[in-house]
């Protein structure tokens, strides 16, 4: 698939989606953002594509944030649809049944953490960079930076971050909580990669329910959230996988999943 900002390719079953603006250190404009949510859709419908990777080209910024060259002159209602746009996509891209892993590398500031953080994990180079600077240009996080992050690190990290404009390494940025794993930059892609693939071997159908259990349950009440487990859980009895997945493991071989 062509894109005129983005890199996407499939590599042993996982999409590997690139943004590739480096001069603009890979800042999102709309036509960005709308590829982006066509590339998700891709995804979404290839059964053959098990797990996604989103990365930024070159090796300065993963996304250094919004395009302000574009935002500059918006009036309140043009602003409002370049944000609706941002949380639709990365709505979609929380939700997408497959597992996806942002791999971060350099810079990601302001909408290039919110992006990071709709995605499943983050990976990052030893060398990344986190902020949610918008308060120092007048504006707050408007595609979810204000909730995501808070979820993530709690109220106070946020807080401190969101409010001050101030920027964390990839070490603070772990510490945290904000990223999953963090690695030398020249192994940050291959050990992204190999990640990804274990994806590729496991049960499709439980993977999914095993996001919607996780995603869904969070706000819900204690029991509520036992209930949608309950139900998720049961209904991977209705796969073959799971079939397959209990009889390996009486019969003490690898199991051999076929994705239903």
């Amino acid at each position: 698939m062509e894109f005129a900002n983005l890199i996407f390719t499939v590599e042993d079953g996982v999409a590997i989606i690139t943004f590739n603006r480096p001069k603009a250190l890979n800042a999102m404009n709309a036509a960005t953002m709308n590829e982006l949510y066509e590339a998700v859709t891709i995804c979404e419908k290839d059964d053959a594509i098990k797990a996604i990777i989103l990365a930024g080209a070159g090796d300065k910024a993963f996304v250094a944030g919004a395009d302000i060259s574009e935002m500059v002159n918006l009036r309140p209602q043009e602003a409002m649809l370049f944000m609706e746009l941002g949380h639709k996509t990365l709505r979609m891209l929380e939700n997408l049944p497959k597992p996806s892993i942002a791999a971060i590398n350099g810079f990601a500031l302001g909408g290039g953490v919110e992006i990071s953080m709709a995605c499943d994990m983050r990976f990052c180079s030893e060398t990344s960079r986190f902020g949610q600077p918008e308060i120092l240009i007048g504006l707050i996080p408007g595609w979810g930076g204000t909730q995501r992050l808070a979820r993530l690190v709690g109220f106070g990290r946020a807080k401190e971050l969101v409010m001050a404009g101030g920027q964390i390494d990839a070490k603070r940025a772990y510490e945290i909580g904000l990223v999953n794993k963090v690695f030398p930059v020249d192994q940050l892609m291959e050990e992204t990669k190999k990640f990804a693939r274990k994806f590729t071997t496991l049960p499709g159908f439980a993977l999914k329910m095993a996001k919607h259990a996780i995603n869904f349950g969070y706000d819900l009440s204690l029991d509520n959230a036992n209930r949608l487990e309950v139900e998720c859980c049961s209904q991977c009895f209705s796969t073959d996988d799971q079939k397959e997945g209990m009889q390996a493991f009486l019969e003490k071989r690898k199991p051999a999943y076929k994705g239903c």
